[in-house]
């Protein structure tokens, strides 16, 4: 993970609590990444790795390859090593690094650099297209998925709140995502066969308060980070924005549904 200033404190068991629904639009992101060129084994790098989950699918899909997940947050990357880091059964590995991703670039040749749910932490990210693109192999691609709800209430209310509360520099705004089509336009601009498109996920989600629980292991943290040495002013802020959830997203007979859109982009570099 990593942000636009100072950076949150991260929390791997409280962003897992959502794991099978936060992996569901990866997993259909890779559906869609093609196979590697024929070469030596694929080089492959997951850009804001988190605890390592998804970028296990990475080393179960391609399981020759050297997969290196890359992330700024300590408890993550602890995370993702204890779990996740070692051989794999097709003769691969599967390691863990820290890098920031509004600097890294590679070292090396890839053939895949993906990234799930992170780029919308970073400001101008998609001006680092042009050196990721760079240091694909012919045929190689860059695929990532980011959140397109920064206008759902989930998120216009944590922003209103946060103005009241005089945060107003914590967290992201609306703009932290692009459209699709200037996606498409960017990728496009590089040389690359570009598929964009969107998905909006109805997650039913089961529990006391669970739209809460969800954005306090993602959206959330900026600002649980801000008021971790004010107490009070934590509570007062987090039970404001409970109730206003509550309201937003009422819970139904079987759980609360949770609408989230997501925007895909899967980008090949001409062989």
């Amino acid at each position: 993970m990593t942000d636009s200033g100072s950076t949150p404190t991260w929390d791997p068991a409280q962003y897992l609590r959502h794991a099978d629904h936060r992996a569901r639009p990866f997993a259909d992101l890779l559906a869609r990444v093609p196979d590697p060129p024929p070469g030596p084994a694929p080089r492959i790098a997951d850009l804001g790795c988190g605890p390592g989950n998804v970028t296990a699918l990475l080393a179960a899909r391609w399981p020759t390859a050297h997969v290196t997940g890359y992330d700024n947050s300590p408890e993550m990357l602890d995370r993702a090593h204890t779990e996740h880091a070692g051989p794999t059964p097709g003769g691969g590995r599967l390691d863990f690094a820290h890098a920031d991703v509004r600097t890294w670039t590679p070292a090396e040749p890839h053939d895949l650099i993906v990234s799930n749910a992170t780029l919308q932490w970073v400001p101008g990210h998609v001006e680092r297209f042009a050196d990721w693109v760079e240091a694909l192999r012919p045929g190689g691609t860059l695929a990532f998925q980011v959140p397109g709800n920064f206008g759902a209430p989930s998120h216009r209310l944590m922003r209103e709140l946060a103005h009241s509360a005089g945060l107003d520099d914590v967290l992201r705004h609306d703009d932290a995502v692009h459209t699709p089509e200037a996606y498409l336009e960017h990728l496009t601009a590089l040389g690359c066969a570009a598929d964009v498109w969107e998905t909006t996920y109805v997650h039913l989600l089961p529990g006391e308060d669970p739209v809460l629980d969800w954005v306090k292991g993602t959206g959330l943290r900026p600002l649980l980070t801000a008021l971790a040495d004010d107490p009070e002013a934590l509570e007062t802020f987090v039970a404001r924005y409970r109730d206003a959830l509550r309201k937003a997203y009422p819970t139904g007979a079987h759980g609360t549904p949770f609408p989230f859109r997501r925007i895909f982009a899967v980008a090949r570099k001409e062989a």
